[in-house]
């Protein structure tokens, strides 16, 4: 997709068209200016701008993200920072490559080697050996200056949490594309069966890299439920699934409010994940990306920008 045709930019569009805010689309799509009366305001990929430069850099980053949230006590999953060889003039040395070894021993189950920095679940890696897990280093150096790694961990589920000035915009779980066996079929052939058509590019790849041939290839016993992909990401083929109310919806609430609080988030989604029945933070973004929920419920994510663009422009009347 062009970035001047993303759900972002169509939903700031139609605001200003609506509110009478002059608009010019920049940096093809990337760059938005916007001048209402004597106001201009900018965004910028997808932030608004609402947040401050700090709280903004620090969401950004998932290691520091994890420091602060652990040293005021809210449940999180911890990421350990490492940077780039290119940063050894910058810094003292640090044996990075014997703690990342290290992490794997004291993590039996796994652990996650991602990009610092960035969001969408792009070169994000399950390591379990050695080799695993140079191959997945040696990737995101080669395009990153830092990565940061987690445990692995049964995830029973993902909530995502958007919120304006503590106020719930969306909530909605991340659901994975799934097949229950039938005692007949391989994995791949169910997986295929199952996939329509128009998701098999985002949920198949995945699921040919995590998987050797003998998982593909073996018979999935009879009502054995099997996930297709550990992540959760929607342009890895979840889906969401909108909550309107619950209990499980009111805590994921709460513990987004005090960790977007922690860090001074006024606009943002934050990833709320249930462990073993405990609920943790995985991430802060502060740049709020609903491309995928806009393609199934486009009038909440334009309602959602909306909002928060009233927060900047203190909500202008609408043109007669």
């Amino acid at each position: 997709m062009l970035n001047s045709q993303r759900t972002f930019v169509d939903a700031v569009k139609k605001y200003c068209t609506a509110h009478g805010i002059a608009i010019e689309i920049r940096a093809q799509g990337w760059l938005i200016i916007m001048q209402h009366r004597a106001k201009r305001h900018l965004a910028f990929g997808y932030d608004l701008g609402l947040n401050t430069a700090v709280a903004h850099r620090i969401a950004n980053d998932k290691a520091a993200t994890a420091d602060v949230l652990q040293a005021c006590g809210i449940p999180c999953i911890p990421h350990t920072l490492f940077l780039s060889p290119k940063m050894n003039k910058y810094i003292p040395p640090q044996r990075s490559w014997e703690a990342m070894l290290a992490l794997l021993r004291q993590n039996p189950d796994g652990i996650v080697v991602k990009p610092n920095e960035g969001t969408g679940g792009d070169s994000v890696f399950k390591v379990s050996s050695e080799p695993d897990l140079e191959l997945a280093v040696h990737r995101i150096f080669s395009s990153s200056l830092g990565l940061a790694i987690s445990p692995y961990v049964a995830i029973d589920s993902e909530i995502r949490v958007v919120l304006l000035d503590h106020h719930p915009l969306v909530v909605y779980a991340k659901n994975r594309p799934a097949i229950t066996g039938d005692g007949a079929h391989s994995l791949l052939e169910l997986a295929l069966a199952k996939t329509p058509v128009e998701q098999r590019s985002a949920v198949l790849p995945d699921m040919l890299a995590d998987l050797d041939r003998a998982a593909l290839d073996a018979i999935v016993p009879a009502g054995q439920r099997r996930v297709l992909n550990w992540r959760h990401n929607l342009d890895s083929g979840a889906r969401p699934e909108l909550l309107t109310e619950g209990k499980i919806r009111q805590a994921c609430i709460e513990i987004a409010v005090q960790a977007a609080d922690t860090i001074g988030i006024r606009f943002g989604s934050i990833d709320v994940v249930e462990v073993g029945g405990v609920l943790k933070i995985l991430e802060i973004n502060s740049g709020v990306m609903m491309e995928a929920l806009g393609k199934q419920h486009p009038e909440l994510v334009d309602a959602a920008y909306s909002a928060a663009l009233d927060k900047v422009f203190g909500n202008p009347s609408s043109r007669p």
